[in-house]
């Protein structure tokens, strides 16, 4: 037991050195293209750490109540290699350990590759609750915005692709909604063409209605607007309402 716990303690020390280095570094602005503050978001969101083997990262999480946050599912990792994390009142990052995680029924991590309908979405339950300045963000219900329709994505995402260190920092962007429509998944593009949307880091945040309170979808993958980029294209994820009864149902089975 007393060797488990140093583990544990190298582990969430090795986690906090790299929730440090991230927020030590983050710069005025994230999100790729024109953004933002997201500073009316910073109640919803906090960042989920995650490292192991040669391979460490972030992710952006939404807080669904004082234990639970909603993210992507490719974003997890063995629950011991994962924290959440987030500034207190004084700006301090405070590192929370994961208890459990748990990613939907029908995620395939190939999808893409091997052409599968995949939901790209996973819950996390922490060992503690988290600040209670958080409040649980607000899910989208019935049908998705239609094409033409405002959305807001609000993430920690990098604000320069190919520098994580220009990552940490909470801003948001107004991006469009784009054909195709679809029962499952959610495209948005910068309606203004000038290259904003998400890149690494904003995979897991959310793309709020225009009413910038309800969760219509969240970040799962991302093209570029420039050959050879990943980011400031197109951003798509799964849309949240069709998924309500899981997310539900996962939370209930943990107690909430």
């Amino acid at each position: 037991m007393f060797r488990d716990n140093l583990i544990r303690i190298g582990r969430l020390g090795a986690l906090f050195a790299l929730a440090a280095a991230i927020l030590s570094a983050a710069p005025a602005g994230a999100v790729v293209g024109p953004s933002e503050s997201g500073a009316r978001f910073a109640d919803h969101l906090v960042m989920v750490l995650s490292r192991g083997g040669d391979r460490e990262g972030f992710c952006t999480g939404i807080v669904l109540g004082p234990r639970f946050v909603l993210t992507a599912a490719h974003c997890l990792r063995p629950t011991r290699d994962m924290a959440i994390v987030y500034r207190d009142a004084s700006g301090k990052p405070v590192l929370v350990a994961v208890a459990a995680a748990e990613t939907h029924p029908l995620y395939r991590p190939n999808a893409i590759a091997e052409r599968q309908v995949s939901i790209d979405l996973a819950l996390i339950e922490t060992e503690t609750a988290l600040d209670p300045r958080f409040a649980p963000a607000r899910l989208a219900e019935g049908d998705g915005p239609a094409v033409g329709d405002e959305t807001i994505l609000a993430g920690y995402g990098v604000a320069r692709e190919g520098t994580p260190s220009s990552g940490g920092a909470l801003l948001s962007a107004r991006l469009k909604v784009r054909a195709p429509l679809s029962r499952i998944l959610l495209w948005a593009e910068d309606g203004g063409a000038g290259g904003a949307g998400a890149c690494g880091g904003d995979s897991g945040a959310p793309l709020f209605l225009a009413d910038g309170e309800t969760v219509a979808a969240i970040v799962a993958w991302t093209s570029g607007a420039e050959s050879g980029k990943r980011c400031g294209g197109l951003t798509q994820g799964p849309l949240i309402a069709p998924q309500r009864d899981w997310i539900e149902a996962t939370l209930a089975r943990w107690g909430r």
